[in-house]
């Protein structure tokens, strides 16, 4: 291929591609719907392809993107003016987390495990389940959190309140199964672990969904 034919490639598949962009609206990546993102991708593929492989014309790929674009199109139609096609094609919003408990039905549903929802919560600077009172997964995967009071973000010198000292809660049961490294690393052994869980209605981890422990506040518990 000349140079001269790659140069017109890129600049038209690059014209092409930023007003299709423009065409399609403007989305930041953590906003990406799945259907965004395949969209994204697969202009990509478009350009690629068409640089590096002399068989696929210019024509070629204007007429693919243009295409894929039209139904990119007519898909954000049918979002925005059916109700039935938006929640089928973008899903609704999932309540994953009330008052401090995990919903397991609601976590499968989605397809989340506890590590994933423990570092999407970590994404919002929230440590610990407990202290939530609402976590709503989005349809892009973010999850937005309500914060109980007693964990919201009053800044203490604004109040002349004392710092204190900061700790991190740590996991001791995940999926009921008990997390013997953790548990030994804050001093405790399993006989304790099940004395805290009777003491809470539980006979044994395998009730138990979810459970962190802080110093200061103890045990949190989700059910199965």
């Amino acid at each position: 291929m000349g140079i001269g034919l790659l140069t017109l490639k890129v600049i038209i598949g690059f014209a092409a591609l930023f007003f299709l962009i423009l065409a399609t609206g403007k989305v930041s990546i953590n906003q990406l719907s799945p259907y965004h993102l395949v969209f994204v991708l697969v202009l990509g593929d478009f350009l690629g392809e068409s640089l590096y492989e002399n068989k696929i014309k210019i024509f070629h790929f204007l007429y693919a993107a243009g295409l894929w674009t039209l139904l990119m199109l007519a898909i954000e139609y049918l979002t925005q003016k059916k109700k039935s096609a938006r929640s089928l094609l973008e899903g609704n919003p999932s309540i994953i987390i009330r008052d401090g408990v995990l919903d397991r039905e609601m976590m499968n549903k989605n397809k989340l495990d506890i590590n994933e929802v423990a570092s999407l919560l970590r994404l919002n600077s929230v440590f610990s389940v407990r202290e939530v009172q609402y976590g709503i997964l989005e349809e892009n995967g973010q999850i937005s959190v309500l914060l109980k009071s007693k964990y919201d973000q009053t800044v203490k010198e604004d109040l002349n309140i004392p710092e204190s000292e900061v700790d991190l809660p740590i996991s001791f049961i995940i999926d009921g199964e008990i997390l013997l490294d953790n548990l030994q690393e804050r001093g405790f052994d399993h006989e304790w672990l099940l004395n805290e869980l009777k003491a809470n209605g539980y006979n044994n981890e395998k009730e138990v969904f979810f459970a962190d422990w802080r110093e200061g506040e103890g045990i949190h518990i989700s059910p199965k």
